[in-house]
């Protein structure tokens, strides 16, 4: 396809999304079924375009003077793709296939600079009525955050630390430029594409099929980790999903111990069979999925429950911008209780002595903050744990070697000294009993993580 008929695709596409309610993912599919010729190649760029426009609706609208389908693939063409006015208007010139010729006034708002006192949720991205909500928690760094959110995000990589170390899969991964993730000691990131070239798709690759590695966020990653699970304990992830945080425990407790695995929705559930053969899991027993009794019956048995609860999915606006213009506040509401619910179906799994992690990928605090506030109410046998104590545990033991594997090559630790990584980051809230973690902040994806104790 020529460029041109990929900016009128674009247009095309936002078009199902604004005007016919559709998910980014869906239309996108569809524009593809209904247009077999576009290679891959075309179909990466009209996403990168679609998913741009969406990052940065409300300060492209600013710029162009309108919210318009063709508006926002017009602005987010020469931001995103880094063109000229006059190279979005050789794209869009009328001929066939293209869109029409750009007008005087779309001339104007390609050239307009956002107006440096346009308001925070036009600055940072964000639904209007999401403006107090981000002030809350972040204050006067309400619009940085929201700006953070609403860039592309890299592709994050877990090194499984059963079958390989860090810098072995550095270097199977070299050509995708793949460096350290920040703040962990077995993460591997491959930066953000820009312009119309797609993402790498490294699930293709070899290591991968070995289970040298899955693909995690750097901040789910650390979320697993401060989780505290350790070698010998017993685990429960009660929301284990297809199960990123069970292996990645796994990998922590070296095999050791056991973690039971639960989902309240068994098609959640199911890939997570795949997923600990290929990584070579063995100290997870999978619970069926809905069976809530069956969990019940495991009262103040573990040393660790990790409740990676429902939320909004604030924090990964990144990855599903569309998401955060579909946001209600209803929705939060709903979120709400379902956190509640399963906050009450873990605490009493805890042991004497034991310990709860609570996560959301959410940056808000009626998730966050007021849920922890909520369940110390409900829970007065329980007390916080601060972040930075937290912290400086769960890298104590998480596995550091000197980097050199054994004669045989099977992995001796993570590849890391402990200082390399310890560092204790500040909250993106400046709060010191739960971290949040953020894009703009951390170079995350958003992750709230607090950690509460039960009383001997």
């Amino acid at each position: 396809m020529r460029p041109a008929g990929r900016l009128q695709a674009a247009i095309e596409v936002l078009e199902e999304v604004f005007e016919r309610h559709q998910p980014a993912p869906m239309a996108l599919a569809n524009w593809g079924r209904a247009h077999r010729f576009a290679g891959s190649g075309d179909r990466g760029a009209i996403g990168n375009l679609v998913y741009d426009a969406l990052r940065c609706k409300h300060s492209i609208a600013a710029r162009m003077g309108e919210q318009t389908p063709r508006a926002l693939a017009l602005g987010a063409a020469a931001t995103s793709f880094g063109l000229s006015i006059e190279e979005v208007a050789a794209l869009a010139d009328g001929a066939q296939h293209a869109p029409a010729p750009i007008t005087d006034e779309e001339r104007a708002g390609l050239a307009r600079e956002l107006d440096a006192d346009a308001p925070d949720y036009v600055r940072g991205d964000y639904p209007n009525w999401m403006a107090p909500a981000m002030v809350q928690v972040f204050g006067e760094r309400a619009a940085l955050e929201g700006a953070g959110l609403a860039q592309r995000a890299p592709v994050d990589l877990r090194v499984n630390t059963l079958k390989a170390l860090r810098p072995k899969v550095l270097k199977a991964l070299a050509r995708y430029r793949a460096e350290p993730a920040p703040l962990t000691l077995a993460g591997i990131r491959i930066p953000a594409t820009r312009g119309p070239r797609k993402q790498a798709h490294v699930e293709s690759e070899t290591g991968h099929g070995k289970g040298w590695f899955e693909v995690q966020d750097a901040g789910s990653q650390i979320a697993a980790a401060l989780s505290g699970a350790g070698a010998r304990d017993q685990v429960a992830d009660i929301c284990a999903g297809a199960g990123g945080k069970t292996l990645a425990m796994a990998a922590r407790m070296q095999n050791s111990g056991q973690i039971y695995a639960y989902d309240a929705d068994k098609r959640r559930l199911r890939p997570i069979f795949e997923r600990l053969k290929r990584a070579g899991v063995r100290n997870v027993q999978v619970l069926d999925g809905g069976e809530e009794e069956a969990l019940r019956a495991l009262q103040e048995r573990f040393d660790v429950v990790l409740v990676d609860a429902p939320c909004t999915g604030t924090g990964t606006w990144r990855r599903r911008p569309d998401a955060k213009w579909r946001l209600k506040p209803d929705n939060i509401e709903q979120r709400i209780e379902e956190q509640r619910a399963v906050l009450s179906l873990g605490a009493p799994l805890v042991k004497p002595g034991g310990r709860l992690c609570y996560v959301t990928c959410s940056i808000l605090a009626e998730e966050n903050t007021d849920q922890l506030n909520w369940f110390l109410q409900q829970y007065p046998d329980f007390e916080v744990v601060p972040y930075a104590q937290v912290w400086k545990s769960a890298m104590a033991k998480g596995g550091v070697s000197s980097g050199r594997e054994s004669d045989d090559g099977a992995p001796g630790g993570t590849g890391e000294t402990l200082d390399e990584a310890v560092q204790v980051p500040v909250s993106a809230d400046g709060r010191e009993d739960a971290l949040l973690l953020t894009p703009a902040s951390h170079g995350t994806d958003g992750f709230y993580i607090a950690t509460v104790q039960r009383k001997e």
